[in-house]
């Protein structure tokens, strides 16, 4: 059974490597580029039914990235994600006989003992566990402040065999990062298997539910006095390894957009909301919920609309990440220089993270990030997705050697945050499609350089210093200037200038070769016409190397 999955797994992805290079990398360097694009939207839509296809049949590992692939709709096609959205929480169901026996297992007795009702058909299937709702015991009962008490609870069961199958995925997984690792232009910017071994550690760390009931209640405790959003409650009595039992906060699915608004809820208000819970979680604990996909969100609707107020319901919590303390400053730099639109500041984060490679050509980027903010700085995702494609064609061609080289890489430690950002800002997106990221980063900017201004005396003296010294370096550098005017060496960098000069020196080339090929074609057809067969074939013979050059320039 299990080499079976082995071998399904990686003859599913070399098919699907075959067919990449054969259609994206294969056709457009012989001249059918064209004929490429022509079929990429649905050869793509293709490949994603596919997998979605695979990885509902075969579960495990599969169903993860798929999750992930899902909630990126702030960069996939609309088509891509609505295909890989059964990803999310319809997973077949495992049979409750077996589920039964595994939870009876673990309990040490019958579930008609362990609860006073059980409901067989499951609340909902993950990719590594099933949940079933359920009535505690009135012993059992979670007593809470003001004499009330959580009966009613939702009980999450271990899938059996989950951990032999994940160590298969996992296994045929590393065989195919070690085939994209052979791509260089991957290669010097991700270490696939250091990022796989990391994958694997979390992995084993959402299989323990002893792990991820402490997890659910560091979250309570940080959110107990926040009444907009909802932790459930770890019913410790009932909890093992393989069996996790909560309050039930279970609600309307953060992607039911049509039953959130007929609940009186705005979308808008839920995207900022969710947005600011992860911007506390990231920068204010440094302890996030990792795996913030649409089964793992609910909106609990008011109790007395509309004078009652909703909640955030988050659940799930085997998956959740810390920010490593090496991130921290370079993090804090990021949000400010965002909010800010500072881009030499943006450039400084991106080192302290390890986004760049080394030799990265700082100065480019730098140009480069200022130039987006001009350009797309303050639009909405809606507006960012409407923009012209000559505009952004321009921008790659001003930076066509950044675009190029890519200098940027993805360290190790952040490959959770980095997983949960980008699920994040799909999901904002897809509760609103005006979502302004900009402008809600903007109060986080704020309060970290109202901290900066009021706390870093340190910074500032730092900040004196540099201003100091480039005061008293001025005149010097106003006098060497000046020398080079009087030398005529001064040289005054135009990008697009020189973008067009470029075009004119290509077209006076592709104008040089259409004369030669002229002028050798015309004089070898009046030679054959003379009767001078020889000469004239070696004419007409020399006329096809400069359309040659042509063609292939």
């Amino acid at each position: 059974m299990f080499r079976n999955r082995y071998r399904r797994i990686l003859f599913f992805f070399a098919r699907l490597a075959i067919k990449m290079i054969f259609w994206d990398m294969l056709l457009p360097r012989i001249g059918l580029k064209k004929i490429s694009e022509k079929g990429r939207a649905e050869r793509i839509l293709k490949a994603a039914g596919s997998y979605r296809l695979l990885a509902i049949d075969m579960g495990g590992v599969l169903i993860k990235v798929g999750q992930f692939l899902s909630a990126r709709v702030d960069v996939l096609p609309a088509e891509v994600t609505e295909e890989l959205s059964g990803l999310q929480d319809q997973v077949p169901e495992e049979d409750f006989q077996r589920i039964r026996q595994l939870a009876e297992e673990e309990l040490g007795q019958t579930l008609e003992e362990s609860f006073a009702e059980f409901e067989e058909i499951p609340l909902a299937s993950a990719s590594l566990g099933q949940v079933h709702r359920a009535v505690l015991n009135s012993e059992d009962a979670l007593e809470l402040e003001g004499g009330e008490a959580i009966t009613r609870v939702v009980v999450k069961v271990q899938r059996p065999d989950i951990g032999a199958i994940i160590d298969v995925d996992l296994s045929a997984f590393r065989i195919v990062t070690g085939w994209l690792q052979r791509y260089k232009p991957i290669r010097k910017r991700v270490d696939l298997p250091a990022l796989m071994e990391e994958f694997s550690t979390i992995l084993g760390q959402e299989i323990d539910y002893l792990n991820e009931g402490k997890n659910a209640e560091r979250f309570w405790e940080i959110y107990q006095s926040n009444p907009r959003i909802k932790i459930p409650r770890v019913v410790w009595a009932k909890t093992t390894r393989r069996v996790l039992v909560l309050e039930d906060v279970y609600a309307i699915k953060i992607t039911n957009y049509k039953e959130i608004k007929e609940a009186g809820v705005d979308l808008n208000e839920v995207a900022q909301r969710l947005f600011a819970s992860y911007m506390e979680q990231i920068f204010g604990e440094e302890f996030f919920h990792a795996d913030p996909h649409p089964g793992n969100l609910f909106v609990i609707p008011p109790a007395e609309p509309p004078d009652g107020a909703w909640q955030l319901a988050f659940v799930d919590f085997g998956m959740v990440g810390q920010v490593p303390p090496s991130a921290r400053e370079g993090l804090r730099e990021a949000v400010i220089a965002v909010g800010t639109r500072n881009a030499g500041r943006l450039v400084n984060a991106y080192e302290k993270l390890g986004f760049l490679l080394p030799g990265a050509d700082l100065d480019l980027i730098e140009r480069a990030e200022s130039k987006a903010f001009e350009r797309f700085w303050g639009k909405s995702m809606e507006e960012l997705k409407d923009i012209d494609h000559k505009e952004l064609m321009t921008f790659a061609h001003e930076f066509r050697d950044l675009m190029y080289e890519m200098p940027f890489q993805v360290p190790q430690d952040l490959l959770l945050l980095g997983r949960t950002v980008a699920i994040l800002s799909g999901m904002c997106t897809g509760l609103d499609p005006g979502f302004n990221v900009w402008e809600s980063l903007r109060p986080y900017a704020e309060d970290l350089i109202r901290s900066e201004v009021t706390g870093n005396w340190e910074m500032w003296w730092g900040e004196i210093e540099v201003l100091l010294l480039s005061l008293v370096s001025l005149p010097h550098r106003l006098d060497g200037m000046l020398a080079q005017v009087e030398r005529g060496e001064l040289k005054v960098q135009a990008p697009g200038l020189e973008v067009h000069l470029a075009k004119i020196e290509k077209s006076l080339q592709g104008l040089t070769g259409a004369v030669l090929f002229a002028a050798l074609f015309v004089g070898g057809m009046q030679l054959l016409l003379a009767g001078f067969p020889l000469p004239g074939f070696i004419l007409l013979g020399g006329a096809f190397i400069p359309l040659l050059v042509i063609l292939f320039r």
